[in-house]
């Protein structure tokens, strides 16, 4: 029976994408023992798990070093028969050069990769070549299993969706209104007139964390729509999931939310300002759709990543998406 720790203490979307590895690994070789290596707070999203055996955290935010000493002390113990680093960066290409374990594996742009016994070429898709995530990290495990990437996959639970049970009675939408990164948000006004426009028989229910409550207060604030609700740093990852699945449609930025809703299958509506669907982070949901701007504009992508404020000033990658494209998604209602 093969022992493997997967390696992804990055942000909660990156860990969501990156359950993609357990999926394959688990259909290749069921008796296979998978564990994890998350950072502090991304842990919840392997409670009550069929078969992920362990769960590591890394207490990033708290003696980070030290932590990583131990962890490394820890994990060599274990014995591992792989390790998988999904990251590229230094901290994580150590610890899984120490690991211990008999194959270590990593992307080729980790400082440490020299050290791994696998090394892969990580690819950012362009405009014309698109790789998603998915399929960028199953590349590192192509040689023990096959080369088609499998979905992320949540399993919320029963105790998850009894939490959400009372949300459900009636047909309802959810909008995930915030990102970390302003340029990957759409703006607040905006997501007012969509509600607005939104069929009278759907609740709406405002999702995102507790740092996401004042934005999403202001938005009911400024519409006049009965039946929104803030649920904002009222449901745990899972029971957020288990709330997105049931939803006749999720608008969400390009950020975790998005993430969650493939990981469950879920209707969603993909909305990009300043980032790009090519760049590998796209709705794997059955029933997705993306929404950008159709203006031709040379500054868009300004990055890979989303930025703290537009680099042009007037912010055209979002404010030129209009209530029209989003509503359009929504399937006819009598």
């Amino acid at each position: 029976m093969a022992k493997i720790l997967i390696i992804q203490t990055a942000f909660i979307g990156d860990a969501v994408l990156a359950t993609a590895l357990q999926e394959k690994i688990h259909a290749t070789d069921a008796a296979a023992e998978i564990h994890w290596l998350v950072r502090k707070g991304n842990e919840t999203l392997w409670s009550g798990h069929p078969y992920v055996k362990k769960v590591w955290i890394w207490h990033k935010a708290k003696n980070k070093y030290t932590e990583l000493y131990r962890l490394i002390h820890t994990i060599r113990k274990e014995r591992y028969d792989k390790v998988i680093n999904v990251q590229r960066f230094a901290a994580t290409g150590l610890l899984t050069a120490l690991s211990g374990a008999t194959e270590t594996i990593g992307f080729d742009k980790n400082p440490f990769a020299r050290f791994f016994t696998r090394k892969i070429k990580h690819i950012i898709g362009t405009g014309t070549t698109s790789l998603h995530e998915t399929e960028r990290n199953q590349r590192l495990i192509d040689h023990f299993t096959d080369g088609v990437a499998a979905r992320p996959r949540l399993y919320p639970t029963d105790a998850d969706r009894q939490k959400i049970s009372s949300l459900t009675a009636e047909p309802y939408i959810c909008i995930a209104p915030a990102s970390v990164w302003f340029t990957k948000q759409l703006p607040g006004e905006q997501w007012t007139q969509l509600i607005s426009q939104l069929p009278a028989s759907f609740h709406i229910y405002l999702l995102g964390g507790p740092g996401d409550r004042k934005l999403c207060d202001q938005i009911i604030r400024s519409g006049n729509r009965y039946h929104v609700t803030n649920l904002c740093g009222l449901l745990d990852y899972l029971a957020s999931a288990a709330l997105q699945q049931g939803a006749v449609m999720n608008y969400v930025n390009d950020s975790a939310p998005l993430h969650f809703a493939s990981a469950v299958n879920a209707p969603v509506t993909a909305v990009y300002c300043s980032t790009l669907p090519a760049f590998g982070f796209g709705p794997l949901s059955e029933n997705s759709h993306i929404v950008e701007t159709k203006q031709q504009l040379a500054c868009r992508p300004c990055g890979l990543h989303g930025k703290i404020a537009c680099p042009q000033k007037h912010f055209n990658c979002a404010t030129t998406i209009t209530t029209e494209q989003l509503v359009s998604v929504l399937p006819a209602t009598n």
